[in-house]
């Protein structure tokens, strides 16, 4: 028996999902999925981590659904014509380990009645919380954790991705009842070789 896919989810949009998934796919070897993407087709997350992986095991499967517009997924559907149907988005059959990359935070609407963290629980995922310091990214920090606790979703990992901040840190962890704690300096050039370098334990 593999272990159950990481779902790599975050405070918010814009925080460093993509990077941290190429890290895991790239540390551990695994394949990696992004079940649905909103926009910039032509520069796709799936794309951003194939072009920053380096090892020949992990395999890049194909989004459930690829969206034009750059909005939540239940609004960029709707503008395409489409409706998302979450019975659609499956895993893809593999017997490596898998890194789900989500779009945007938990409660990111896929449809009128389905949101990003039903998806968590109906794919039966570990969570990786990507968190990034800003002004009331405690808040949305705390929050996250809280609606992942609330629905017994296991947390993996809380990774602080960025710039440190250790008042903030020091308070998140106190939060956080499982789950390892990493830290991800700042990459300044996202090429394969910085991506290698990186170090994770999970």
């Amino acid at each position: 028996m593999h272990n159950k896919p990481l779902f790599v989810t975050g405070i918010g949009t814009g925080i460093g999902k993509t990077i941290i998934s190429a890290i895991l796919t790239e540390k551990l070897k695994a394949d990696y999925w992004k079940p649905i993407q909103s926009g910039d087709l032509d520069n796709s997350d799936t794309l951003k981590v194939k072009s920053l992986i380096s090892n020949t095991n992990s395999k890049i499967h194909s989004e459930a659904y690829r969206l034009t517009q750059p909005y939540s997924p239940h609004k960029a559907a709707s503008i395409d014509g489409i409706t998302i149907d979450q019975k659609k988005i499956v895993l893809p059959v593999t017997d490596n380990q898998l890194i789900i990359e989500g779009a945007g935070g938990l409660m990111v609407p896929l449809n009128n009645d389905f949101l990003m963290i039903d998806l968590i629980q109906q794919l039966n995922a570990e969570v990786i919380v990507v968190v990034k310091h800003y002004l009331g990214s405690i808040n949305h920090t705390l929050l996250s954790l809280e609606a992942l606790n609330s629905r017994n979703i296991p947390i993996k990992a809380l990774i602080f991705n960025g710039n440190t901040d250790k008042y903030a840190e020091q308070l998140i962890v106190n939060y956080l009842k499982s789950g390892k704690v990493i830290s991800i300096p700042v990459i300044d050039i996202l090429n394969k070789q910085n991506i290698a370098r990186q170090e994770i334990e999970l």
